[in-house]
């Protein structure tokens, strides 16, 4: 029979409460050497199911396309390919041509049509593309793994666990994440309550030592009360008014007279919780609003309310904020075709929309958005669809990007490349998580010594990719 504690019911209950992150009791200003002049924004975009690396960046170049078509001919079938008129015809490929494609000899690189806004950013600079990404402890390759000399990380191709080890270098369990991590860094500069903010659940990615992230939706605002809130919840009239001031009144207090610690504590956060919630509704209103500025979708509303704090920055009175932001659906073993292509086009055009965003309330050069996955997928398809992979493609944008270029490593379309595993040609990563992570972490304002507890297995990797 396991045992809930105090301790434990306070370490946890930022997750039971929207808006109400829990700072360390013993909390006191940090000692770093971290540069936070100016205000800077991380935006995590975590596309979750496993995003397939080979639907997303085409190989171009005939070779490799034509390559790639022998390797996936179910999925090419089932998009139509071969008429000429379909999505994935090399014809109606947007090609993209990175100022270092002397990096990748006569190979060429396209995005699908669906993908036109952020072809567009590409093209204008603003975004870059890291190729075949992943979790490792070491770099390996081909030879290594059948030879079972690699060390791999735990539990690859699972979900929830290759989720965890992105975010956090741990399987799922692990308490902390890197992104919470970095808040932790800077937890004395400016007000830590809205340091890590996240739109899309209570995943591990923003969870720190020190700093809880205050958690909401990607509506206009934070999910206040609505009983005392709203007059068409609770009715309209000056009897309803009193009764929503006493409402209000009674679950914003914190002592009832309760003798349990327990009962105490959860009075306390959750008369926390209203007021932070309060407080974020009322900072964003000083902000632009973005109306009809982004797209009706989920994603795209996320990061309008991200846009939003990010133009409310003097009110929210912090330096460094980290946003965390979400798409499902990624996941595409079967029906590929009928559901990646919209999720593609939702992705770009948020991502797009941001961009202007940003650009019109001269923010873009301070915000760098990036995307994270489970895992990549398999070369080899199943039919309709493909299956967990190991590493894959990402995208990098922001104002000051160094953009319009390809970083890491674009495996070949052959199963016997040193970077791919035979068995349903799943890529073996090139770039490491941690080089990901530090390389953001390094225009953040993190120093190396800084970064190095933080991001386990840096050391055994190149550092900085340069694209930032």
């Amino acid at each position: 029979m396991s045992r809930f504690s105090r301790r434990r019911f306070l370490t946890t209950s930022g997750a039971l409460l929207a808006g109400a992150p829990v700072l360390s009791a013993s909390m006191a200003p940090h000692a770093f050497a971290a540069d936070t002049s100016g205000y800077k924004a991380l935006v995590c975009i975590f596309l979750y199911g496993g995003l397939d690396q080979a639907d997303t960046i085409f190989p171009f170049d005939e070779t490799n396309y034509d390559r790639l078509a022998g390797l996936r001919a179910g999925l090419f079938d089932a998009y139509g390919v071969g008429a000429g008129n379909t999505s994935r015809d090399r014809e109606n490929l947007l090609e993209i041509i990175p100022d270092n494609a002397s990096s990748f000899g006569t190979r060429k690189f396209a995005l699908p049509p669906e993908m036109s806004a952020m072809k567009t950013m590409f093209d204008e600079g603003d975004l870059a593309i890291v190729g075949n990404v992943g979790p490792l402890l070491e770099p390996t390759d081909q030879s290594a793994i059948l030879a079972e000399t690699a060390s791999l990380p735990d539990r690859l191709f699972s979900h929830n666990d290759q989720q965890s080890t992105w975010m956090s270098f741990g399987v799922e369990g692990t308490r902390y994440g890197w992104g919470g991590k970095f808040a932790d860094v800077l937890a004395g500069t400016g007000d830590p309550l809205f340091t890590s903010i996240g739109y899309f659940g209570n995943d591990v990615f923003l969870s720190g030592e020190e700093i809880r992230p205050f958690l909401t939706s990607g509506s206009d605002y934070g999910q206040d009360i609505k009983a005392t809130q709203f007059n068409w919840y609770t009715g309209y009239g000056d009897d309803y008014d009193r009764m929503r001031e006493r409402l209000d009144a009674f679950y914003g207090q914190n002592d009832f007279g309760h003798q349990s610690l327990l009962k105490m504590d959860y009075g306390n956060i959750s008369a926390q919780g209203i007021a932070n919630v309060r407080t974020y509704n009322s900072n964003i209103t000083t902000g632009n609003a973005f109306d009809e500025a982004f797209p009706e979708t989920s994603i795209g509303q996320q990061l309008r309310s991200v846009a939003r704090v990010i133009t409310s920055k003097s009110a929210f009175n912090t330096p460094r904020q980290i946003f965390y932001v979400g798409m499902g659906g990624f996941d595409t073993h079967s029906d590929q075709t009928r559901n990646l292509p919209r999720l593609l086009e939702e992705l770009s055009d948020g991502m797009s929309a941001f961009r202007d965003a940003m650009v019109s309330a001269n923010d873009w050069g301070n915000v760098r958005v990036f995307t994270m996955s489970d895992f990549g997928r398999t070369t080899i398809d199943n039919g309709d669809g493909t299956d967990h992979g190991w590493g894959g493609h990402h995208f990098v944008a922001g104002g000051g990007v160094s953009g319009r270029r390809i970083y890491g490593s674009m495996p070949v379309m052959d199963l016997d490349d040193a970077q791919i595993i035979r068995e349903g040609g799943r890529l073996i990563p090139t770039v490491s998580v941690d080089e990901y992570a530090g390389s953001l972490g390094g225009w953040f304002g993190l120093t190396s010594a800084e970064m190095s507890p933080i991001l386990p297995n840096l050391a055994n990797f190149g550092g900085d990719l340069g694209f930032v």
